[in-house]
């Protein structure tokens, strides 16, 4: 059956129709059918009219009458409101095709995200099939209104690009929900940051299988999502009842870049509560400048110290060499001592160049 069939059903009759064909066929009208089946005539002539459903218990009853099984007339009953309830549902698809087209759905399908459907209407409905909404307006409570702080905290309304953002966190719930993780301990999770950093330090090919083990072991899910269409942001933390997740993009392609947003990210799940929701390169009204300024010094810390960064510059001038050097005495990546200086301007962005490795997942 074509997708398109699931919203727009062919007609079904009410079973009204049906039996007042058999009533007459039967030669009996309303009023003797009500006496033989002991329901009020009103009743009759109300499912006679198409206005009122037959229930199971009048199903048994019509059985003894019209000598047709009390399943037949179930089915029938069960058919015809299944249809109106598809008609329903149509009315509600059409509604939401405006908000659907918000999204950058074409983006979405090319990653995989969702079908490649033709039409708005199924396109509507994938939309909300991806989200777990059942209409449109409860995306709006849950990512606008936050009806449900418990899951959702902070508002996407005055963001740059809401629905494309939604879709991205949305994506990173469902790749967290794939997942298996230890339950977490802050114990736990401090006690890998060695360890990550030596994954950060060596970067092999396989380091997010790595990254990605090490966290689920300390009870931290770790994602990765690609950036679609209309939401460039890096990374984002929250926690999915008891278990904190950690949502990367990859963004910009660097692992300088990458490693640093996820010592970020970590440092959100160490230092700040349960209740928090951070976004990356992402404005929203509720962002908390003095936490993000504490998961930056977290970043630096886990990644390049000041300390470590002071040794260096004190060090200069220095060349590749002095950079490979300083990487493996302060276990941590040329890519990051480069990134470090660039961002800070202490040396041009053409020098190290050859340092900065791409974050490859897949």
């Amino acid at each position: 059956m074509e997708i398109q069939n699931r919203y727009i059903p062919q007609s079904r009759p009410h079973p009204g129709e049906t039996l007042a064909e058999k009533l007459e066929e039967m030669g009996m009208g309303p009023k003797e059918f009500a006496l033989r089946t002991g329901k009020p005539e009103k009743t009759i002539i109300a499912i006679l009219n198409g206005v009122s459903s037959i229930t199971p218990e009048m199903a048994v009853q019509f059985e003894n009458v019209t000598q047709i099984p009390a399943n037949f007339w179930m089915n029938h009953q069960r058919s015809y409101d299944e249809y109106l309830a598809r008609i329903k549902h149509k009315a509600t698809i059409d509604e939401a095709v405006p908000w659907a087209k918000n999204f950058p759905i074409a983006s979405m399908i090319k990653k995989g995200w969702l079908p490649n459907v033709q039409s708005i209407q199924e396109k509507t409905m994938e939309m909300l099939s991806f989200f777990a909404f059942a209409n449109h307006h409860g995306w709006e409570e849950y990512y606008f209104k936050q009806q449900l702080k418990v899951n959702f905290r902070i508002s996407l309304a005055n963001t740059n690009e809401p629905f494309a953002i939604s879709a991205w966190l949305r994506k990173g719930e469902m790749q967290a929900a794939e997942l298996e993780a230890s339950e977490y301990t802050e114990k736990k999770f401090k006690a890998a940051l060695p360890e990550l950093k030596t994954v950060m330090a060596n970067h092999s090919s396989n380091f997010f299988a790595q990254l990605q083990s090490i966290c689920l072991e300390a009870g931290v899910k770790v994602v990765y999502t690609p950036c679609i269409s209309k939401a460039p942001i890096n990374g984002a933390t929250r926690w999915l009842n008891d278990t904190p997740l950690i949502q990367l993009s990859g963004r910009y392609n660097r692992n300088d870049s990458f490693w640093f947003t996820f010592f970020h990210e970590a440092g959100h799940i160490l230092l700040h509560g349960k209740k928090d929701i951070f976004l990356e390169k992402v404005e929203y009204s509720d962002k908390d400048l003095v936490k993000e300024k504490e998961a930056d010094e977290f970043a630096i810390k886990w990644t390049l110290s000041h300390e470590d960064e002071a040794e260096i510059l004190n060090a200069a001038p220095f060349g590749p060499k002095e950079i490979v050097e300083f990487a493996k005495l302060l276990n941590t990546h040329p890519a990051i001592i480069v990134g470090r200086l660039q961002y800070q301007k202490l040396i041009h962005y053409s020098v190290g160049r050859e340092f900065i490795e791409p974050v490859v997942f897949e």
